[in-house]
């Protein structure tokens, strides 16, 4: 089933703005303090060069920047009652989002709420209190900066003012494009990241198969969607310094060109001193704090929220969606695979259907195409005839809900936490990987090579021990429906057992193993049983009593 449209986040933003105005207000009215101290900064110089040194009346000079540097006290006072004012409006934010985390954890008990909970929440607070505080300060800064250039001399104003405003129009008129730029380029850097994560463990089956060209040719189609989407990024991104430049450097320009005339037309040195104060301390450094901080802080926040608030109704009053395994199903629809037009198809007419939760393991003889079927499910093959669905959706559209692990594990040159979170789009927590590890077997592993952040040689690793690392990998994946084709073969029983059992834990996690051993089928709540026409599908139970192939497998399994 298709995730349903999200509900706009800029009614919730506005609603809880309101809730909060008590918040704003308060805040409001410590923020004019730190523009009185803008307002001073050029005042007061303008005033000690004119009235005081230029005027040969240094104690008067001297007592003006004193005033500035009063300014600069007064001013410290309410930038620390501003920084209370923005956690008073930030923790309530943040408080909800992790309630809506936390029940949503407790309720459907979804591991997913570990990484909304340490993470995602995280990133939204700490976005939102930036962006709270960029944009506050932009506005009183202007403020204070427009007004004491009015107060030093009006013409001022028409020089500084026009550029000012054309940069920040500028910004504002490309800020929503901008946005939807950036989330683009996050969509298909995602899309990427998750094909690779199928594609690099299956190299094997890829070659095998001889799909190495259509799994190119995807590759080839993400990797050039990622390349248009950074350039038109890119290209997006070039209007910020163009509004840098004409709001914030333009009017230092003018200031110097227009000078004489200014001079001529009763404008004293001390108020040009002034102005260029006002410009390059005041107005400039908080037109680029506004310009970076809603440019791509404000992206990310959007991004955030709307993973946390998915399937809510308010920011964040109701239940944040995780980021966790999400329940999906599999469907296999008379499905078909030869690899040749002339072979006898490995795959003939397979129907099946899995719900979202279930575990299936997959038995029969060497070559029945056990391997076969798990490259179809994840989509590395194509199928000849019939189709693979996951969670409603062809397999080829779903290759984010589920993950591939084979037998000859693949573990790359890196760190173990760069190559534990190869799947992860999101930062992962220390203390999930740790989690993950502990849940898989993976732990003494971790800790005998060094912690998450040791690097790793791929080949002086066994190959039990790339297996751990790769079960790790997929366990800590966002995907939902998991496929072990013989991933466990390295290991000894006890511990294909507990990798096995924390798949199958997995809250409303599919799992799929191709079995090594039969007390794989014997853990499974269903086993598929390929033989060719006679395949069939049942428990532990039911095949002993039906097929016969399953029980001379059983009986060979128990006989070794």
């Amino acid at each position: 089933m298709l995730p349903p449209t999200p509900t706009p986040l800029l009614p919730r933003a506005l609603r809880y703005l309101l809730a909060h105005r008590l918040v704003l207000l308060r805040l409001t009215l410590w923020s004019l303090l730190e523009a009185g101290q803008t307002f001073l900064l050029g005042y007061a110089l303008a005033r000690a060069l004119d009235e005081g040194f230029l005027a040969g009346r240094v104690g008067v000079g001297m007592g003006w920047l004193g005033v500035a540097g009063g300014g600069v006290l007064v001013g410290a006072v309410g930038t620390g009652r501003v920084y209370r004012g923005v956690a008073d409006l930030v923790e309530p934010l943040r408080d909800r989002l992790v309630t809506g985390v936390v029940r949503r954890g407790v309720r459907d008990g979804e591991r997913g709420a570990i990484s909304g909970l340490t993470q995602q929440v995280e990133i939204a607070r700490d976005t939102f209190a930036g962006l709270v505080m960029v944009s506050r300060s932009f506005v009183f800064t202007s403020a204070g900066a427009l007004v004491g250039l009015f107060s030093l001399a009006p013409a001022l104003l028409v020089i500084v003012v026009p550029p000012l405003a054309a940069g920040v129009a500028l910004f504002v008129v490309t800020l929503r494009p901008l946005a939807r730029r950036q989330e683009a380029y996050l969509a298909a850097d995602e899309a990427l990241a998750a094909h690779l994560g199928v594609v690099a463990p299956g190299l094997r089956d890829i070659a095998a198969a001889g799909a190495e060209e259509e799994t190119g040719r995807d590759t080839a189609r993400l990797i050039d969607a990622e390349f248009r989407a950074a350039r038109a990024l890119a290209r997006w991104s070039v209007t910020r310094v163009a509004a840098l430049a004409i709001g914030g450097q333009l009017p230092v320009v003018l200031l110097l060109l227009t000078a004489p005339w200014l001079l001529a037309h009763d404008v004293t040195p001390g108020a040009l001193l002034g102005a260029f104060a006002y410009v390059t301390q005041s107005l400039l450094p908080a037109l680029n704090a506004l310009v970076h901080g809603l440019g791509t802080s404000g992206s990310r926040l959007t991004v955030v929220l709307r993973r946390l608030t998915r399937n809510t109704g308010a920011l964040p009053a109701q239940d944040p969606a995780p980021h966790g395994p999400r329940g999906v199903g599999l469907t296999l629809t008379g499905l078909t695979f030869a690899y040749g037009p002339a072979s006898t198809p490995v795959v003939d007419g397979l129907t099946l259907s899995l719900p979202p939760g279930a575990h299936l393991t997959v038995v029969g003889p060497s070559g029945i195409g056990k391997s076969t079927l798990a490259g179809l499910v994840a989509a590395t093959l194509t199928p000849t005839g019939g189709e693979v669905r996951i969670g409603g959706r062809p397999a080829p559209d779903a290759r984010a809900d589920r993950v591939l692990i084979p037998q000859e594990a693949y573990v790359f040159s890196g760190t173990l936490a760069e190559n534990l979170t190869h799947l992860r789009a999101d930062p992962v927590a220390e203390t999930e990987l740790w989690a993950g590890a502990e849940a898989v077997g993976s732990a003494e592993l971790m800790k005998t090579l060094g912690g998450p952040h040791a690097t790793l040689d791929p080949a002086a690793l066994s190959a039990g021990e790339r297996q751990l690392i790769a079960l790790t990998r997929a366990y800590l994946s966002p995907a939902p429906l998991a496929v072990l084709d013989e991933a466990t073969s390295h290991l000894d029983p006890a511990a294909e057992e507990r990798a096995e059992r924390a798949f199958a834990a997995r809250p409303n996690g599919t799992l799929i193993v191709v079995a090594h051993r039969i007390a794989s089928a014997r853990r499974a709540g269903l086993v598929l049983v390929m033989d060719g026409p006679n395949t069939a599908c049942g428990t532990h139970a039911e095949l002993l009593e039906s097929s016969p192939l399953y029980r001379d497998l059983v009986g060979r399994w128990e006989a070794r």
